[in-house]
């Protein structure tokens, strides 16, 4: 009978006792497959979130603000620099924003990348209420703004058209038809936003052409968001090469704020595999601990194998195999009730993430309780090599 066929035997003699070993392997896998999903689901929600955040840059007029001084006595601030960009710029912005993405990326393709959506900003009264008219490109605003969803009517195209936000639509009395007056201007209301909880929703939304026509802006905007396609689009390098190359402007990365919270995640799921590796650890000593007990009990099956002509060699193996049997149960039982436990705790810590188990963490489960399980054998086996026979005839 060969040797791995004996250590088959043994194990399914003794299943119960194996079953109480791997179990602290189960609990090491266990927490670093779950762990590891629910970073995976985390890191998910905030590129779905980023998706969300629309722009990536935002490009403004560069402005700054003087204090004016006359020896000790502030005389206020005076903002130097203009408060429009031209639309001259747009062509410039895009020809540099697209040149970064394609270097970084190596795409040699012509074509357009990103979403480039001027805005122009306009105070002005509709229906004598203060309101904010936001000139806007329509394709390019919806390309941005994936969340807006139209409550009512449809939404507008380019022309003598406006779309409302939820409550500026409740406070002007808005309804799809209803015609207004910007500044002499008639415009007519062709839906009204769902609520998004930003400041979208106070604001009426034209037509970019309509309001630099209406308030002799032609050739204006107050604001340009830029959106890059790409999770891994060097927003930064492109700010840096925007506020370097065209003056009178400042580009800033709004994406900063999606970089901070991958931090948080990246700090906490480090914390939580230094966590995993205690546990492994702690599985790895009940793991020896348990074998050594094994060991104790087969001294008189050892020392017979030994009385027959086994060598020290095929203990050892024979440990060994056993170990990695060990750690194959603890890896399957590890990687199922490690996912089964990301399933319940990922949504839990990471409000709306959708974990999802990953196929890839299966081999790794395995890797790693056979080699907890082998590491835990050393000892045990180191010991179980000196048992002589004659010990097996005393513990008879």
């Amino acid at each position: 009978m060969k040797l791995y066929q004996i250590v088959t035997r043994d194990v399914m003699r003794r299943k119960r006792r194996v079953l109480y070993t791997a179990l602290g392997v189960v609990v090491g896998t266990m927490t670093v497959v779950a762990v590891s999903t629910i970073a995976v689901a985390a890191e998910a929600r905030i590129y779905n979130q980023l998706e969300k955040y629309g722009a990536n840059l935002t490009i403004t007029p560069a402005v700054s603000n003087i204090d004016m001084k006359l020896g000790d006595l502030s005389l206020g601030t005076l903002t130097v620099g203009e408060n429009y960009i031209s639309e001259e710029r747009l062509p410039e912005i895009r020809k540099i924003v697209d040149g970064k993405i394609k270097e970084a990326l190596g795409i040699k393709d012509g074509g357009d990348i990103a979403t480039i959506a001027p805005k122009l900003y306009i105070s002005t009264k509709v229906r004598g209420t203060a309101v904010m008219a936001v000139g806007i490109d329509p394709t390019a605003e919806h390309e941005v703004k994936t969340w807006w969803q139209i409550g009512q009517g449809e939404y507008f195209q380019n022309g003598d058209q406006v779309l409302a936000g939820a409550v500026a639509a409740e406070l002007l009395r808005l309804t799809p038809g209803d015609t207004i007056t910007l500044n002499t201007r008639n415009v007519t209301v062709t839906g009204i936003l769902d609520e998004t909880g930003s400041n979208d929703d106070y604001q009426i939304f034209v037509p970019i052409k309509t309001l630099q026509r209406a308030f002799n802006k032609d050739g204006l905007v107050s604001t340009i968001d830029v959106r890059a396609l790409c999770n891994a689009c060097p927003v930064d390098i492109i700010a840096d090469g925007i506020n370097r190359s065209i003056l009178g402007v400042r580009a800033v990365a709004v994406k900063q704020v999606a970089v901070t919270e991958m931090g948080m995640v990246e700090k906490v799921e480090r914390f939580m595999l230094a966590l995993a590796g205690i546990t492994l650890v702690v599985g790895c000593l009940g793991v020896a601990s348990t074998m050594m007990a094994s060991i104790h009990e087969r001294i008189k099956d050892i020392g017979i194998m030994r009385a027959v002509g086994a060598s020290g060699s095929q203990i050892v193996k024979m440990l060994v195999y056993e170990g990695i049997i060990i750690g194959t149960v603890g890896g399957i039982f590890g990687y199922v009730v490690g996912t089964l436990l990301a399933y319940i705790v990922g949504p839990l810590i990471f409000k709306g993430a959708t974990v999802n188990y990953v196929p890839t963490y299966f081999p790794l489960s395995l890797a790693l309780a056979i080699l907890t399980a082998v590491v835990a054998a050393i000892y045990p086996t180191l010991r179980a090599t000196r048992i002589k026979v004659a010990d097996a005839f005393r513990s008879l």
